[in-house]
């Protein structure tokens, strides 16, 4: 079967933020502009929404329920309908963006081959930190523990069902292998590093550091926030609230006249920030990859991330970056003075970054869907 007579079908969690994982969804669905975008919702007047409103994007029935209010994560236990009730089918191929939401558990045809890339295993149901602290309100801790256990049967038993996996990270991999017993490919997440080069070529540092996230309780922002305090460094501040969090307030009220908050903010300024930023910053402690830490690095900006989750992946100690094993204000403050000694080199931090750029997710993920379909189709190939 050859790859371009394919009918294939996109599947994500839903379309509501803009993140690494729809970058990836937008990414696939250039590659692939005849396929649908099977989501359990999406939200109008939304940051996915002025990305995807040219896609074709087919909603479950359960839409209409779960995307008012913001239901969708309190009424996590419709999953299995809400994914049950999309029929696959008639499609030849699926590749299935994955994460909190699980986007598995369709409904395919006997020949339907399913890809899973996967961002994460649910975050939510395995232990590992997200930007809610649902465990510190009791009734909503039990609620969760009572949902949790029946999602994870579910999230295991969907995964299963799935004929190849493709992790975003080795870090994701090792997550995979851990939680479902299934062993997969890492293919990067696509970074546009060549038209941050671009935009970025004409820029100069200025004296302030960078951080680009989610303003969630897992990103290590707060304790970013706290030692530029402290030290009196710049510290600008790139992201937006997700869901139901009080987050973004209690970072604003902590934040001193040297912290300033931006919100989000366009493509194209958000890579001149990254070409003037003296360097960036990322905390997080257990990142699934970490695609604005090789932005940054795209941009010829070094780096000081965490040593864990999957910035040790893409960050060069001493070349591109620095890694640090602690996030509290001292082992940040011994950071800045071995970051403010070296020479950073520009053409060497870009270089790394290119590693990962969007040509390269391309070929992989092309290459990967020929070789999974060949092997298809040598299977039911008969013999004799």
């Amino acid at each position: 079967m050859k790859e371009k007579t394919l009918k294939i079908a996109l599947v994500h969690d839903y379309l509501r933020d803009f993140g690494g994982a729809e970058r990836v969804l937008f990414v696939l669905s250039e590659m692939y502009p005849e396929a649908p975008i099977h989501t359990a919702f999406f939200s109008k007047n939304s940051p996915a929404y002025e990305v995807f409103k040219g896609k074709i994007i087919k909603e479950s029935p359960l839409a209409p329920l779960i995307k008012t209010w913001r239901l969708y994560s309190p009424l996590r236990f419709l999953l299995p309908l809400i994914w049950g009730s999309i029929d696959l089918s008639s499609y030849d191929l699926v590749i299935t963006s994955t994460s909190n939401y699980i986007a598995r558990g369709f409904k395919t045809g006997e020949n339907t081959i399913v890809i899973a890339y996967c961002h994460t295993p649910p975050r939510f149901l395995y232990g590992l930190k997200t930007g809610f602290d649902w465990k510190k309100h009791i009734l909503v801790r039990i609620y969760g523990h009572i949902v949790a256990h029946f999602l994870r049967m579910y999230d295991f038993e969907t995964a299963q069902n799935i004929n190849h996996w493709v992790a975003n990270s080795n870090n994701v991999a090792q997550r995979i292998e851990k939680f479902y017993r299934k062993s997969s490919v890492v293919i990067y997440p696509p970074v546009n590093v060549n038209e941050i080069i671009k935009v970025s070529k004409n820029t100069k540092p200025q004296n302030y550091f960078l951080i680009v996230a989610r303003l969630v309780g897992s990103k290590g922002i707060e304790e970013a926030v706290l030692a530029a305090n402290k030290l009196k460094i710049s510290l600008k501040i790139v992201g937006e609230a997700e869901g139901f969090t009080s987050v973004r307030d209690h970072l604003k009220s902590i934040g001193e006249k040297n912290v300033e908050f931006l919100g989000r903010v366009p493509d194209d300024k958000l890579w001149k920030l990254y070409g003037e930023a003296k360097g960036f910053i990322a905390l997080a402690r257990d990142e699934d990859f970490g695609m604005t830490v090789v932005e940054a690095q795209a941009a010829g900006t070094p780096v000081i991330a965490f040593n864990g989750g999957g910035f040790k992946e893409s960050v060069v100690e001493g070349e591109t970056g620095i890694l640090i094993n602690d996030t509290d204000e001292e082992t940040i403050r011994k950071a800045l003075v071995r970051f403010n000694k070296i020479k950073w080199n520009k053409k060497v931090i870009q270089n790394n970054a290119k590693r990962f750029s969007q040509e390269v997710f391309e070929q992989k993920i092309q290459s990967f869907v020929k070789e999974s379909m060949l092997k298809y189709a040598h299977a039911r190939t008969p013999r004799g």
